[in-house]
């Protein structure tokens, strides 16, 4: 058997951008073509703490949204059987690696973010921080 013959459940990590809904159109090629399941995440990334109040960079309402439109095109892209988890973590990289570990999945997929602005850095970052930290197979998008 070949080695992508393991695909079994992919997760893919979306932030709702175009570089994301990359990721999420081959991913769903992806589990349309190994009949694997597919979940896709995004994660809230909460700040603040300690002494003030913890604060999410997204409403539930916006969370939502992001993850009904990227199950719809995985399932537009093929992919049979997709579900949606919204995350939070204080750091997205790791909310995604163990999530993924937590419930045996077998490959990551993630877009990088565009290269423009400071909030796209970090996007960049957290797909390398995913790549490095994951145990399993992790596929970027550019």
């Amino acid at each position: 058997a070949t080695e992508n013959a393991m695909i079994k459940k992919i997760l893919c990590a979306t932030d709702g951008s175009t570089q994301s809904e990359t990721a999420v159109q081959l991913a769903g090629e992806m589990a349309a073509k190994f009949g694997a399941e597919l979940a896709v995440c995004t994660v809230n990334v909460a700040h603040g703490g300690a002494r003030g109040p913890l604060i999410y960079s997204l409403d539930d309402a916006q969370v939502k949204a992001i993850l009904d439109r990227s199950a719809a095109q995985a399932k537009k892209a093929g992919a049979k059987n997709v579900g949606e988890v919204a995350l939070r973590s204080r750091e997205a990289a790791a909310g995604i690696v163990q999530y993924a570990e937590e419930n045996g999945f077998d490959h990551i997929v993630t877009g990088t973010g565009d290269k423009r602005g400071v909030s796209r850095l970090m996007l960049g970052s957290v797909a390398a921080d995913v790549a490095s930290r994951a145990h399993c197979p992790v596929t970027v998008v550019r």
